[in-house]
Order: C-alpha cells, then structure tokens, then sequence
C-alpha cells in the first residue's frame, strides 16, 4: 500500500537535484535562441568574467554562462586552479603558463576542475543516475564535449535532455546517450 509520503518521494525522485542544480539546468537552457552560432575561435577576453558575444560560442561556453547566472566565474575559478597547480591539468595545448582566454573554453580543463574538486560521478548507462544540473562529457567523433543534463525529459519520459552547443547553436535536445560518455560531474 503507497502511503501519501511514499507518492510524494515517487513525484520528486526526478533525481534529489538540489536548487541550484535545478537553477544551473534551467540557466543553461535560456541561451537556446541566443547562442544560435557554433564559433570555436580563440579570442581575447575580459578578465575576470569574459565572454565571448552571446550569439556565439561552443559548448563549454554553455556551461560557463550557466554558472555566471549562480554567480560563479568559471573562467576565473579555474585560472585560479591552473595558476596553483597548472602541472595538473592537461598540457595537449603545448602551453606554458595558465590562460584566461582560453582555458575555460575547454573541455579537458573542466573536466579536470571538477574532478579535482571532488565532483565526479561514476559514468552509467541508467537515465536515472543523470540529474539535471549534472555535466555530462563524450566522445563526438574523436573531440570532446560537454552538455548540462537538462529539466525537461525526452518525449517517452525515460530520461532527461541536454543543453548544449555541438554546432548549431545552444540547443535543448534528448541527445543525452548518443554519444560515449567520457565524464559525468555534480557541480552543485
């Protein structure tokens, strides 16, 4: 017999996401229609708080302009991070020193700076174990990318979409699986 606790525990086990998870997902998904453009291009940025013009970016620009909505700079979390111990992050770049410009646009780095932060999560293939809020990163094609779990779920109901940019602008898509998964992190 379902008590009424038990159907409400059933009604939110859409995952235990906390608030600013929540709000981290649904920030994410204000830039569809904004982001309309995919644009990998280095440019030099403000520092702190730099960006790139809104209607354009790549997927890690998702990701970081869902953070400045909770008020956390990424770009500038992270260059602190590199510039402490830049020997723990990848050096495919060929860099020398930490860069603000760039750094934070890629996804190995973040990558880096959540599992140092204690943020990573076993990768699965259970829907249930993805949250929105969640990063996600995979494998397209030999390049990596990132996407923010999203709020809303698939047209069948089995499992979340996902925010991101992977060519045509910031997107909300049910695309969460189609890739091989390479990371999956609980910021928040």
């Amino acid at each position: 017999m379902l008590t009424s606790w038990m159907v409400v525990l059933v009604l939110t086990a859409d995952a235990g996401a906390s608030a600013q998870a929540l709000s981290l997902a649904k920030a994410a998904a204000t830039q569809v229609g904004k982001t309309v453009r995919y644009d990998p291009a280095y440019e030099k940025l403000a520092f702190p708080n730099g960006d790139v013009p809104l209607e354009r970016g790549v997927c890690t620009d998702v990701v970081v302009r869902a953070f400045r909505e909770l008020k956390v700079d990424l770009q500038l979390e992270l260059n602190r991070d590199m510039t402490a111990s830049f020997q723990a992050y990848p050096t495919r770049w060929g860099l020398k020193h930490p860069d603000p410009n760039i750094d934070h646009r890629r996804v190995q780095n973040l990558q880096t700076y959540f599992s140092r932060r204690g943020k990573a999560l076993k990768v699965t293939k259970r829907a249930e174990d993805y949250w929105p809020g969640d990063l996600v990163t995979c494998d397209v094609d030999g390049r990596a990318h990132i996407m923010i779990v999203a709020t809303t779920k698939s047209d069948d109901g089995s499992r979340h979409q996902i925010v991101h940019n992977i060519g045509e602008g910031t997107k909300v898509e049910d695309r969460l699986f189609e890739f091989p998964i390479t990371g999956h992190y609980r910021p928040l």
